[in-house]
């Protein structure tokens, strides 16, 4: 039987990157199958996921066009663990406000960029991309906040 794990686990994350990955990718940048990687992300055996594998994987969904999976998971646990130390009691409806806000900024910043009147027309300039991968990084921070504050609800 498959053991439930948190949707923010290292396995979890793991489990994106070989879902959307090319398969044998991940045996190809790391040199090891991935059975054996699965194996590695199970917090309840001693064997553990090599950091460096972890940044190889997340390199790899990073080239396929994915979000670095493993790298997100890893910020949720430190997150939590702040939370643990802090004991901080976030609001989930400010959250969601926020959340919001951000995905208002992101749809501009999208908008604006493919604007005839944006820096290079319809086609978006480099530092339209930077502003809207800055959105993004914002409006994920708040995707792991809102997930991390649901989970100790």
């Amino acid at each position: 039987m498959a053991k439930i794990r948190d949707i923010s686990s290292i396995e979890s994350g793991l489990s994106q990157a070989i879902k959307n990955l090319e398969k044998g990718t991940l045996e190809e940048v790391t040199g090891k199958s991935e059975s054996f990687l699965r194996k590695c992300s199970d917090p309840d055996l001693d064997q553990q996921l090599d950091h460096r594998d972890a940044i190889k994987i997340d390199r790899a969904c990073i080239e396929a066009g994915f979000m670095p999976y493993l790298f997100r998971a890893h910020e949720y646990v430190i997150l939590s663990e702040l939370k643990k130390i802090k004991g901080d009691k976030t609001d989930l409806n400010e959250l969601l406000i926020k959340f919001t806000i951000l995905h208002g900024k992101l749809m501009d910043s999208i908008k604006s960029s493919k604007s005839n009147e944006s820096d290079r027309g319809k086609a978006i300039s480099a530092s339209e991309k930077k502003e809207i991968f800055e959105a993004f990084d914002q409006l994920e921070a708040k995707i792991l906040k809102i997930k991390k504050t649901i989970e100790t609800i």
